[in-house]
């Protein structure tokens, strides 16, 4: 894979080596990719999209750590980098959420819910992520009651060759690397990104003092090209190869997981008239090993064949939709399945007023276990002034039994699709341009949630298995965002979250009812700036599972960075993440890190 990979890289720069005339450009503001069916203005969107950018991803270590600062997300880990680790979206967990790759969507379809994990991804070799929250299942079909996270691979800003490279050391033996070349033309670019990360890391266990190791490898590319003014062809692909270190139990340290994962989109856009056709394919395979576990395998494969076709109508409209086949296997050491879903979906975009945006979406699905579901969204924004916008959305959403809770020994085939329905109202306002304040109210509703049972007979492991709850599931709750500049070289910036997740009365674990984080920056001379940062998560509701003397809870983080430009193209920077030493955990009997620190040095060509 990593070799046709580089082969594919050096022909793709010397295809983008073909001249070409130079078309306009026109700046649109920022642009969301996730929020709808073909990419639109920020400020046209009715969606809940946040966007994490690379100036953003630099002051975290790891991934999942830097999307937290994003309001209504929050973590559990199972340890420290590459152990287990689940992101939570106004109270839903990973199994809830879509995850994509330069348009790959990464979800492991031999987890026990069809999931991604955080765990292992630095902020190193990533360029912009956007998070969308909320039911998209109109958009995206199953697997995102909670929202998307859709992730771009570090890209060419401009024309000709570029490129950046990065290292960085820090506590408990943690040492990374990434380098990014790219190539861009009037007509086309390519980007390929390779990073890797060797930590000695911490004990994932409390009350052990062996220390939990984690390496991995990471390679993307991505590439397009202008073959003429109607046919544009491209494509991308990850190759990532991780190996981690494990506590199998209270009682034995032993233990290392081993995860191969490959994934390929090509695609091909075809201009004619007023209409853009879009044809793709993609793959993606999931080899997990553990090779002293109960089940020592775990391999999962998604093909996804896609048509999207994008329509302009008149008076501004826009009319998007398309078919999608989706086909996932799975298999262990002794159980297997498969299921294949075949879609039809639409979203009509009408700008009915100047300051008026509206786009209806509708969704089909036919399961090969599950028949028929039917889905669909209403989003709308309203620019009442220059610098007050109000958004509001509501959609419904579902997710399949995933294959391992349908098929293993504790799989349930009596199970049910969960369904959900979602709405939210949003203002924002802006500030002349000196910053802004957003307010969004959102509520949640799924029924059929299913959950591991212990005392289930359902199934015929003996040890329980997945069943669905009775009654509702409700995450309810409010969104407060801000920043402000005080003057030219300081800006405060925060976010609060309320969330109440509750499942027949009862708070779903591991969610915080309050989140909240704050955080000041500042220009320090003409190459220095700095940041200080308190996160605050608390009254916290631990799992039934967790241990005696666990330490779910209330916690306080502070976290300081700097960075100095050694050159126009070069700098140099500290980061200080804990520094006040917080002893907490997020899932009950697994350690967080304690204070750490990271140096750095990032450069651009």
């Amino acid at each position: 894979m990593t070799r046709s990979m580089l082969l594919a890289s050096v022909a793709g720069f010397a295809l983008l080596s073909t001249p070409a005339l130079s078309e306009d450009t026109y700046d649109l503001g920022e642009i969301t990719v996730s929020g709808n069916l073909t990419p639109l203005p920020l400020s046209r969107s009715g969606a809940s999209v946040d966007v994490v950018d690379a100036e953003d991803l630099d002051k975290s270590s790891s991934l999942a750590r830097a999307l937290t600062r994003v309001p209504g997300v929050s973590l559990s880990a199972n340890g420290g980098l590459g152990s287990t680790t689940n992101l939570r979206i106004r109270g839903f967990n990973n199994s809830y959420i879509g995850v994509r790759i330069d348009g790959i969507d990464v979800t492991d379809p031999s987890g026990t819910q069809t999931s991604f994990d955080f765990g292992g991804f630095t902020t190193g070799a990533l360029g912009r992520i956007e998070v969308l929250k909320g039911s998209q299942s109109a958009l995206y079909g199953s697997e995102a009651i909670g929202g998307v996270i859709d992730i771009t691979t570090p890209r060419a800003q401009e024309l000709g060759f570029s490129g950046s490279t990065a290292l960085e050391a820090g506590s408990f033996g943690t040492y990374t690397g990434s380098l990014s070349l790219a190539q861009k033309s009037d007509r086309g670019e390519v980007a390929l990104t390779y990073s890797a990360v060797t930590s000695e890391g911490i004990s994932a266990r409390s009350g052990d003092s062996e220390k939990d190791g984690f390496e991995q490898h990471m390679l993307t590319l991505s590439a397009r090209h202008e073959v003429s003014d109607v046919l544009t062809l491209g494509g991308s692909a990850l190759w990532r190869d991780a190996e981690a270190e494990i506590d199998r139990s209270p009682t034995d340290n032993s233990g290392e997981n081993f995860t191969d994962q490959t994934g390929a989109r090509v695609f091909a856009e075809l201009a004619t008239g007023a209409v853009k056709h879009t044809l793709s394919f993609s793959k993606f395979t999931s080899e997990r090993r553990d090779p002293g576990g109960w089940t020592t395998m775990f391999d999962g494969d998604r093909k996804q064949f896609s048509y999207l076709a994008n329509a302009d109508l008149n008076n501004g409209a826009t009319l998007n939709f398309g078919l999608d086949r989706t086909e996932e296997s799975f298999a262990t050491d002794t159980d297997s399945g498969a299921y294949d879903t075949n879609s039809a979906f639409a979203e009509l975009q009408l700008a009915p007023a100047g300051n008026v945006d509206l786009s209806l979406t509708a969704r089909y699905d036919d399961h090969s276990i599950f028949g028929d579901n039917f889905g669909g969204r209403v989003a709308g924004v309203w620019r009442v002034t220059d610098a007050t916008t109000l958004r509001a959305v509501i959609g419904t959403g579902f997710r399949a039994p995933s294959l391992y809770e349908l098929f293993s020994p504790y799989g349930n085939s009596a199970l049910q699709p969960e369904q959900s329905r979602n709405a939210e109202l949003g203002v924002e306002h802006d500030f002349g341009g000196m910053g802004m304040l957003k307010v969004t109210a959102f509520y949640t509703e799924v029924d059929d949630l299913i959950e591991f049972d212990g005392t289930s007979t359902a199934c015929s492991s003996g040890w329980g298995c997945y069943a669905q709850v009775p009654g509702a599931t409700v995450s309810k709750g409010v969104e407060l965002a801000g920043q402000y500049d005080l003057n030219d070289r300081v800006s405060v910036y925060g976010n609060y979250t309320y969330t109440d997740a509750r499942n027949s009365g009862e708070r779903l674990t591991r969610v915080p009812r309050h989140d909240l984080v704050l955080g000041v920056e500042a220009a320090i001379g003409n190459r220095a700036s700095g940041s200080l940062e308190l996160q605050r998560a608390a009254d916290i509701v631990p799992s039934p599972y967790a241990p005696a003397g666990h330490k779910v809870g209330d916690y306080t983080l502070v976290n300081l960075s700097a960075s100095y430009d050694v050159t126009d193209t070069a700098k140099a920077y500290l980061r200080i993440e804990n520094a006040l030493d917080e002893d907490y955990e997020t899932a009950g009997g697994y350690n967080m890190p304690g204070r750490s620190f990271a140096f750095g040095l990032r450069a651009e060509f």
